[in-house]
């Protein structure tokens, strides 16, 4: 399962959503998880889908690739689905049983955070795998920039973040080698019942932690080392430029804002 882990990654290609500046593509991140909070009807969860699946379309990752990178949440999109369906309320119900009571309202209600979630963790997913991570470093810190004059700052913010991208894969496949390790000196995560594997896990992370601050103070000394500073007077190696695929990318997603708002201020006057 930790190989399937794709948050983090970055998939080389040279697809329309890969040429597209890092702030646009934040920006159109951002439009795409209020679009996907505030849906609330059938029309609203079709339309965001519709959307992801353009996206998707765009970036030419495969699709087989999102998928995988599914797997490690199906956990979280079943356990948000049986919350929603057993302790939703609703007038028509469908199944009652002691005192559990399943109605139509709470099963529209699971369906759409169960959508909700898929949703996040793909349009998510899709910022990481068509975004270098130096590249989103420098997205992120140019639109935390004016932040600055209320001494925000801004150029840290962004490189924590981009470490903890970065870091994601490498800790992964430490964890890999970890289980591998103790799986050849007798010790069965996999196996077994959910207690059990939960106990088999405890081993997993002591390793885990102690290596991941080991790394954390190796990467603290190297940039310590080399007299590593950040603030305004640093340069970058790419200049980040608007091109005209951004401005199309910039009208496409101001035309969904627009119709969104007429929809939603028609629906509401109705």
């Amino acid at each position: 399962m930790l190989r399937d882990i794709t948050i983090g990654q970055y998939y080389n290609g040279k697809s329309f959503v890969h040429s597209l500046d890092p702030r646009c593509k934040i920006i159109a991140l951002a439009v795409m998880m209020v679009l996907i909070f505030t849906a609330h009807g059938v029309v609203d969860y079709a339309f965001v889908t519709v959307l992801t699946c353009l996206f998707i379309a765009l970036s030419r990752v495969p699709l087989s690739y999102i998928v995988k990178g599914m797997k490690p949440v199906w956990l979280i999109v079943v356990f948000t689905a049986i919350i929603n369906i057993f302790m939703g309320s609703g007038e028509e119900v469908i199944f009652k049983a002691w005192v559990l009571s399943v109605t139509k309202e709470a099963l529209f209600s699971a369906f759409g955070m169960m959508l909700r979630v898929i949703l996040l963790v793909t349009v998510s997913t899709l910022l990481t795998l068509t975004t270098s991570p130096m590249v989103l470093t420098s997205g992120i810190e140019r639109l935390l920039k004016p932040l600055e004059k209320i001494k925000f700052p801004s150029h840290e913010v962004a490189m924590m973040m981009s470490i903890a991208l970065r870091f994601i894969p490498t800790l992964t496949e430490e964890a890999e080698k970890i289980m591998k390790a103790q799986a050849a000196r007798g010790n069965d995560i996999e196996g077994g019942g959910f207690l059990k594997k939960v106990k088999g896990m405890i081993p997993l992370f002591v390793p885990l932690f102690v290596s991941a601050f080991r790394r954390a103070d190796e990467l603290a000394m190297a940039m310590e080392c080399r007299c590593y500073q950040g603030g305004s007077n640093r340069t970058a190696f790419k200049r980040l430029e608007y091109k005209k695929c951004d401005t199309v990318a910039f009208l496409f997603m101001l035309t969904v804002v627009i119709i969104t708002v007429i929809y939603r201020m028609v629906g509401f006057l109705l």
